[in-house]
């Protein structure tokens, strides 16, 4: 089954010839007006994914206590950026925001900048944060200079990726043309040996291997703007800490999907090389840790005796019920990885001691 967006990819192929992984995955999620991310609201129960803000408001609380805290290790400057990268419903940042606002200074201190293209998210985000009076842009780079304080949660796995394999010639890129009927869309490897051979390395024939450009270059741009003005990003999402084979996966209606089937109305996602995001920010990089580490060195299990003081039972249940998603090894809390890139003028909470 295709879609309106999926004819106008298989045309193009038809025109121009097969195209990349990373040029598919950036027309399916961001395509002008057809692109997943542009229009449909893919966060909850009634999308395609559930992220950890949805699971409790236990995650944003941590998350808050963790920027306050790397403010006054700055010095408390004013003003400073305070970003988020792909905000979702704004559950994130308003938890954030609501919990830390016995932080003297802090919230008078904070401009609010949300990266965000997709119009029906930036109506929940505006209602989630209407008196921080957030301001919108289309791209990270749009943001004004200055001391930066930045979230992205779940947001660089959602960026294009190159996809590789190894034939007995050498390393070919994984592409994208039609199949045999002219409409379908179909997997095929390059016809030479992509000029990428040189960063994978050696590998057996039939390894495969991903390449994330953009996430590269967004992490460069931020770990300039750190060397630049000062301040701190905290990247969460899941992957790894070195490349490892290829991770493209699709998702619709929270089940697993084909990757070219039904574009722009199925997320992608991919693995997140946290080593190549390290490398490429070219500034003092703390982690990455496990989400539950990261998680528990701020205080979300005694946040959650807390909440669960004057609670009913149906209501500690679920907080427990929360908890164990949010750090549970079995669940968000090995495969999250949590990276800070900042100042390294010290070292960040929830990052102390072994992973």
């Amino acid at each position: 089954m295709t879609t309106e967006l999926g004819r106008l990819i298989a045309r193009r192929i038809a025109l121009a010839g097969p195209i990349s992984m990373a040029d598919f995955m950036a027309e399916a999620l961001g395509h002008p007006r057809l692109g997943y991310y542009r229009g449909a609201l893919p966060v909850g129960a009634a999308g395609d994914f559930t992220t950890a803000p949805e699971i409790s408001q236990m995650f944003g609380e941590m998350v808050g206590a963790w920027l306050a805290e790397r403010w006054l290790a700055m010095g408390k400057p004013l003003p400073v950026n305070l970003v988020e990268l792909g905000p979702g419903r704004g559950s994130l940042m308003a938890d954030a925001l609501r919990a830390t606002r016995g932080v003297a200074g802090f919230h008078a201190a904070l401009e609010l900048h949300l990266v965000e293209t997709n119009a029906p998210l930036r109506t929940r985000q505006e209602r989630a944060l209407a008196g921080f009076r957030p301001v919108w842009h289309e791209r990270f780079d749009e943001v004004p200079e200055g001391p930066l304080l930045l979230v992205a949660n779940e947001f660089f796995d959602a960026l294009p990726v190159r996809q590789f394999e190894k034939a007995h010639d050498g390393w070919h890129e994984r592409m994208i043309g039609l199949a045999a009927d002219g409409e379908t869309l179909a997997f095929a490897l390059g016809p030479g040996v992509t000029p990428y051979a040189r960063f994978l390395g050696d590998a057996p024939d039939g390894a495969q291997a991903e390449i994330g450009e953009a996430g590269r270059a967004l992490a460069a741009a931020i770990g300039g703007r750190v060397k630049r003005h000062g301040g701190w990003a905290l990247i969460v999402d899941y992957g790894y800490e070195t490349g490892a084979g290829t991770s493209v996966q699709a998702v619709r209606g929270h089940k697993g999907a084909s990757l070219l089937d039904r574009p722009g109305e199925t997320d992608l996602s991919a693995h997140v090389d946290f080593a190549a995001l390290a490398a490429a920010a070219d500034a003092p990089t703390f982690g990455p840790v496990s989400q539950a580490h990261f998680l528990r060195q701020l205080g979300i299990v005694q946040r959650a005796q807390t909440l669960k003081a004057r609670a009913t039972d149906d209501q500690c249940a679920a907080v427990d019920a929360a908890l164990a998603r949010l750090i549970g090894a079995d669940q968000m809390g090995t495969l999250f990885r949590v990276l800070a890139i900042g100042d390294g003028r010290s070292i960040p909470a929830g990052f102390s001691e072994a992973p």
